[in-house]
């Protein structure tokens, strides 16, 4: 709503009582000022209350009252709503009372029990893309000559390789044995019988990325590309197009699912151009690669050699090939998509952003103020502002030496505009001291690394700062990767913090190890806090927080929703909740601070503790063990032994198990299908621990698994099978 004037009540009056304030030096008018405020939140409230009728624009908290008008009925096995007070709250209500479903319930009902209804609630009630599939379609039965149904699965073709590629998926079309188990089974899922229908749901998201500069492999030739700027292999992932029907079934255009080679081939319009899942520039000015000139290839091992005006793309690892001698000598640019579980990290996703009321704004990028970083901070420099953004506006790759140096007071945020992942590559410039980006400065001075991914080196702090904010930016674990995702160097931090009473605070990001350099003799620890961040050192041996050449990190760290790769050696744990600790935590100071709904190794030197795994499951597994014993009247030594063995399976079976720890692999970090259920609910509201808390995933399956059971047909089974 457009605001209204701050004098209209004074508007109102006659000239002549104006004109006598205005000889009195408009005391009248700033009374009516104040009343104008007043008048004004009155309307504001009046006409929310009147949004507050409608499912499109009411605010969250009314959302369950609507539900209650419709005969919307609330999943309780996903959990109570929370306190609509807090933003933790917030975000989980409108995961257990979604939005859209709510909108939908009398139409939902009214198509209850068609197919295209199955993928519409999983796209309203757990925010899935999804794809209904009858099994019973897909036996291996007999058919009458006089009525085939050529749309039933078939026998398997070996020389079909399109249909060898589709094989147990979604999109599967061959035909299969009948699998007696049930598809709800809670211990081993069937699939193919006749009363089963299965609800594939991708959990992945598909990111962009736009016009960004291709990784030359000058290690294995000069033609040979990679769409990653890291270098790495990386799937490409589909740009998902909606349905142009409500009734009509998904298929793999429609869905957020990698790209398959041969779908590459047979629909290469469809899939390659301006605006879909990929395109190629080449030279200066930058000149789209003709789809004819596309051939799609195995390039696993870099064997195959396209012909002279063809390019080769591997869509599953990510590669290009030229041909020899013909790689354009003026740059390569790309446009792809990859696949993640959710906004964190440098990406080209919409985020909040904030700055000063008053601040200097300087823009980088392809037809901006300036063109360089280097430029901007030149500028900022000599003009000397109390609070500047540079803001840089395109996908591109920025080859600098970064030294930034914050006066008295000074404020400066280094950001990315939303929708663009800028890329800082940091080299070996200096023979005789680090290259890292450096930033230091005064007392008062704030610094702000927003949206960002740095590579090559480190980030380094220093100085009398009052606070470092990264936010939703990756300083790359292991400061760059191989083909394999493997990185270079693993053993070097992401994030250097010398002698500085900085508070640091880590939102969002995925970062490699942290060295804290701080004389904790003449200086209180330092603060870190983290929240819905990886702090990744490569290995679980190796150290994610540490101080080198000191037993511990002088820092004083709070953690949430959080997953550390790696040990913790710090000083003291202020709070740690709703996280995971996959290496050995150790404090000096245990009686500073708590753990709460985490994960953490057991021979962790720890503060108290309240519902910490697998503490939590041994502690079970004993009070269990004792009932049984005292009513078995079994001998205390037997039961000592008993238990201790118990106790050892437990910690296996608990411990969180990944699909992959590899940063840039598309299921990085996320928990596997058979991670143990006090992890995947172990949170403080159910949720998971670790870095996807508020994704909400066990709260989603849950509202998910109720609603497919009232909108199936009577005498069939659907199931949820994830497909990513």
């Amino acid at each position: 709503m457009m605001q209204a004037p701050t004098d209209r009540l004074y508007e109102l009056l006659p000239v002549i009582y104006r004109q006598r304030d205005a000889e009195k030096g408009y005391p009248l008018r700033a009374l009516l000022r104040i009343i104008n405020e007043q008048v004004d939140i009155v309307e504001s409230d009046i006409a929310q209350l009147y949004e507050n009728w409608f499912i499109e624009t009411a605010q969250d908290w009314v959302v369950p009252y609507i539900g209650d008008l419709v005969g919307y009925r609330l999943v309780h096995d996903a959990g109570e709503p929370g306190d609509v007070t807090t933003e933790q709250g917030r975000l989980r209500n409108k995961i257990l009372i979604p939005r859209r479903e709510v909108a939908n319930t009398i139409r939902f009902r009214r198509r209850k029990g068609t197919l295209a209804l199955l993928e519409l609630l999983a796209r309203d009630v757990a925010g899935w893309p999804a794809r209904a599939v009858e099994f019973y379609t897909l036996l291996g039965v007999t058919q009458s000559m006089n009525h085939l149904r050529l749309n039933r699965g078939r026998t398997a073709n070996l020389r079909d390789g399109e249909a060898l590629d589709k094989l147990n998926g979604p999109f599967d079309e061959m035909a299969h044995t009948v699998d007696a188990r049930r598809i709800t089974s809670h211990r081993m899922r069937g699939r193919y019988n006749i009363p089963d229908v299965g609800l594939f749901v991708w959990r992945l998201k598909s990111y962009s990325v736009t016009q960004t500069p291709a990784y030359c492999l000058e290690d294995i030739d000069s033609h040979f590309f990679s769409f990653s700027v890291l270098g790495n292999d990386t799937p490409l992932y589909t740009r998902p197009r909606r349905e142009t029907e409500p009734t009509s079934i998904t298929g793999e255009l429609n869905m957020p699912v990698p790209m398959r080679r041969r779908a590459f081939d047979t629909h290469k319009a469809s899939y390659y151009g301006e605006g879909s899942s990929l395109q190629i520039w080449e030279g200066v000015p930058r000149t789209p690669v003709e789809p004819e000139r596309i051939v799609v290839a195995e390039l696993t091992n870099w064997q195959y050699r396209p012909a002279r005006h063809q390019v080769a793309v591997d869509p599953q690892l990510g590669r290009i090939a030229f041909p020899p001698g013909k790689a354009p000598k003026k740059g390569v640019w790309v446009s792809y998509h990859y696949g993640f579980s959710a906004d964190i990290g440098g990406g080209e996703y919409k985020r909040m952003l904030s700055q000063p009321e008053q601040f200097s704004l300087y823009t980088v990028g392809e037809g901006a103020e300036f063109q360089r970083i280097a430029d901007a901070l030149r500028q900022w420099q000599e003009q000397k502002p109390q609070h500047a953004v540079i803001e840089i506006t395109h996908s591109s790759v920025y080859v600098e030496q970064i030294n930034i140096e914050l006066q008295q007071n000074q404020t400066l945020q280094l950001r990315a505009a939303n929708h663009t992942r800028p890329v800082i590559r940091l080299l070996d410039w200096q023979t005789d001291r680090p290259d890292s980006l450096w930033v230091t400065g005064e007392k008062g001075s704030r610094f702000t690394l927003d949206g960002l991914l740095v590579t090559g080196r480190g980030f380094q702090v220093e100085g009398e700062l009052d606070s470092v904010l990264i936010r939703h930016t990756t300083l790359v674990p292991g400061w760059t990767l191989a083909l394999e995702c493997d990185p270079h160097r693993p053993a070097e931090p992401s994030l250097d913090i010398y002698t500085t009473d900085a508070c640091i605070v880590i939102q969002d990001s995925i970062i490699g190890a942290i060295h804290v350099h701080h004389d904790e003799v003449k200086h209180d620890p330092i603060l870190i806090k983290i929240s819905d961040s990886i702090v990744d050192a490569t290995s679980n041996d190796r150290v994610a927080l540490d101080a080198p050449g000191w037993p511990m990190a002088h820092a004083l760290l709070t953690i949430k929703r959080s997953t550390v790769f790696g040990q913790v050696l710090s000083h003291a744990i202020e709070l740690a909740e709703n996280s995971i600790f996959m290496g050995q935590v150790r404090v000096a100071r245990r009686q500073i601070g708590c753990m709460r709904f985490c994960y953490v190794e057991s021979e962790s030197r720890i503060p108290r503790r309240y519902r910490c795994q697998p503490e939590l499951a041994e502690q079970t597994i004993e009070r269990a063990m004792r009932k049984a014993a005292d009513e078995a009247n079994l001998p205390a030594p037997n039961l000592v032994e008993e238990i201790a063995i118990a106790q050892q399976s437990e910690r296996l079976r608990v411990r969180p198990q990944f699909n992959s720890t590899r940063y840039a692999t598309p299921i990085y970090c996320q928990l596997s299908a058979i991670c143990a259920e006090e992890i995947r609910r172990g949170a403080d509201d159910e949720s998971e621990m670790g870095v996807f808390h508020n994704l909400f995933q066990p709260q989603r399956e849950a509202n998910l698994n109720a609603r497919l059971g009232e909108h199936t047909v009577a005498g069939m089974e659907t199931g949820i099978v994830y497909a990513s």
